[in-house]
This record gives C-alpha cells, structure tokens and sequence, in this order.
C-alpha cells in the first residue's frame, strides 16, 4: 500500500472520555439525562447531528431550538475538555513512525467536526505528518459518503487499489467498501469485531503494529 487513510476516534486516539465528559456535562445542563461512558462507543462515529439525535430526549430531537441551544452547548464545552484525556492508542505511535519510514502517505479523514479534527492532529499526532487532515463540513458528505476517500486519493495521485483505510466501525468500513480502497477494520476502538466483519472489513487487526504485516 502507498497510502493509508485513517479515522481519528476510536481508531487513532482514543477520546471517549472527553466527548462523554463534554456531553454529559451539557445534558446536565439542560436537565436532560446522562449516559454511561461506555454508552458513549455507541453514540459516536456517524457525525454531529447524529450524536445529538442519539443522546437528547427523543421528543425534543426535531425541536430546532433545542438542538441549536445544545449543539451550541457541547462545542463549547468540548473546546475545553478535549484534550483532558485523549491519546494515541498503545502502538499507534509505533505504527505511525514505522509507516513514515516505510515512505507511505498518511491521512484522516474523520466524522469529527472538522476543527477539532485538525487540533486532535496539530497536537495530539504532532510528530507524524498527516495530509491531507479532513474533519466534517458542510461541503463533504459524511462517511460512509466515500467522497472524502475520493478527495484524498485524488490530491495523492494513487489507485484504490494502492490506498488502505483503517477504521474501528461499521461506518469505516463501509466508507472503504464505498470508495473501493482495502478496508481494514481495528478491534481496539469503540465497536465489536462482528460490526467490523458484517460492513464488511478485509481484514480484521487486533493491534495496530498488525497493520504492518498487510
């Protein structure tokens, strides 16, 4: 492979606490109830508007105010807190020292809004140059939209068939399959090995250092 695309949460960082702390927090806030950390695997992955479609009261998910107040809310929050306790997973840094050695082009593309993707690189994955570095806008479709795929595998100049991606849910693989690059599916994030087999990963890894040898 020339080129590995990567996601950010739950495959390269692991920021669960930090967007349940900021979450939590701001339900609290707005008397809404709270969820268990682990809650959180679940909740995450596909995006903004689906994380507050998952976590507020059900009856007030097409309340537009609502959502606007709380949306407004949670960034707030998260600009303060995401950083508490978010880091690279055991082995990815290992990984992604090697991968730079071996010349491979490294980007990520990530459901994260886009400004907080590029923090979480500038300061999180600072020694291991990434680009391009996409979160989402409101000009790229969400994954598993595989147009952000598209827009890197472009801007490096490579096949499909030379651009592995590695994901850690159901949502990652099927962007992969989407966009006709080698999915990868990562066992030490937020989803179940089955997830990852059923949206159909080539292949399934249990440590990132398992990258190498596909």
């Amino acid at each position: 492979m020339r080129g590995i695309i990567f996601d950010l949460d739950g495959t390269l960082l692991n920021t669960l606490e930090d967007i349940a702390l900021a979450a939590n927090s701001s339900l609290a806030a707005m008397n809404f109830p709270v969820f268990p950390l682990d809650a959180y695997k679940y909740f995450v992955g596909d995006g903004m508007k689906v994380l507050l479609a998952r976590i507020l009261p059900a009856k007030l998910v097409d309340d537009a105010a609502v959502t606007r107040e709380f949306l407004a809310l949670y960034m707030e929050t998260y600009e303060r807190c995401w950083d508490r306790t978010s880091r690279p997973y055991p082995g990815i840094p290992e990984l992604l020292t090697e991968l730079t050695a071996r010349k491979c082009r490294l980007a990520i593309l990530s459901n994260k809004p886009h400004a907080f993707t590029v923090k979480c690189a500038d300061k999180l994955l600072a020694p291991w140059i990434f680009d391009p570095v996409l979160g989402q806008t409101e000009e790229i479709p969400r994954k598993p939209d595989p147009a952000g795929v598209t827009i890197i595998r472009e801007t490096w100049g490579f096949k499909s068939t030379e651009i592995l991606y590695l994901g850690d849910t159901g949502t990652d693989m099927l962007t992969a399959k989407n966009a006709g690059v080698f999915a990868a599916g990562g066992t030490w994030g937020f989803r179940p090995e089955e997830e990852l087999r059923e949206a159909g990963a080539d292949v399934i890894v249990r440590h990132p250092l398992e990258v190498l040898e596909v």
